[in-house]
């Protein structure tokens, strides 16, 4: 129920490792091999999704500019897994709640969401290498909120509807978690028996919540994009390893 739930959420705006990983916790796993087993279900979570789109037709997947957006993706991953023991892993835990709140007003507040291409300010390439490739290096050396900037950077930059935004955002994330995963699965920290299990779930999630988001469009992805940005905001900015997380703990 736990994996279902989280793909079909994670299928739409990300962040399923919200109801993923604090489950995975009280399952009695330790901190990294929760991160690593959530990999594993989001991997396979965001696999199916990818294909239910694509099958919907809102990913061109012969063309070489999407596999090229996918590779920048998958090589910025690797090299921000190569070099977490050097990232300001602190700082980038400080700040991503409050971008993750500009992420959602962007989309409360910022031009009107559509289905509709819009223009792009950006070519495939300049894309790639200046935003995909970047979200990557983050997604490797830290993660949460990703697809958030995935989908942010697709529509503001790219021009795409939400519904292709989603979509493509699908791939970016498939991509950047692939090569976490691989680097997880070197270093022996993947549960597989706990994330094989959750990922039954999420198979049938995220090809639901794709659905959906095929059938409803803008209408539900725009406020689930707010919904999902803002509560795992709120989730980072009062874990006890937070600034604001530890003035409230010593508050009370």
């Amino acid at each position: 129920m736990v994996g279902l739930l989280a793909g079909a959420v994670d299928a739409i705006a990300g962040g399923g490792g919200l109801v993923t990983v604090p489950v995975l916790l009280l399952g009695g796993l330790d901190p990294v091999s929760a991160i690593a087993t959530n990999k594993l279900q989001g991997t396979i979570g965001t696999a199916a999704a990818t294909a239910r789109f694509a099958q919907a037709g809102m990913l061109d997947t012969r063309s070489p500019a999407t596999w090229g957006l996918a590779a920048a993706a998958f090589a910025g991953a690797v090299a921000g897994a190569a070099l977490v023991s050097f990232a300001p892993v602190g700082l980038m835990r400080t700040a991503l709640p409050f971008l993750l709140i500009a992420v959602a007003l962007y989309f409360a507040f910022g031009p009107r969401l559509s289905d509709v291409d819009g223009r792009a300010r950006l070519g495939p390439l300049a894309f790639a290498l200046g935003v995909a490739a970047p979200i990557g290096i983050y997604d490797g050396v830290f993660g949460p909120g990703a697809g958030s900037f995935y989908m942010i950077g697709l529509v503001g930059l790219a021009g795409l509807g939400a519904v292709k935004a989603v979509a493509r955002t699908k791939l970016l994330n498939l991509s950047s978690n692939l090569a976490g995963l691989i680097v997880f699965i070197l270093a022996g920290h993947v549960v597989w028996s706990a994330g094989l299990a959750m990922s039954a779930g999420t198979l049938v999630g995220a090809r639901l919540g794709a659905g959906l988001a095929l059938k409803h469009g803008v209408g539900l992805v725009r406020p689930l994009v707010i919904v999902v940005a803002l509560a795992l905001s709120a989730r980072l900015m009062f874990d006890p390893a937070h600034p604001v997380g530890a003035m409230v703990r010593s508050a009370f």
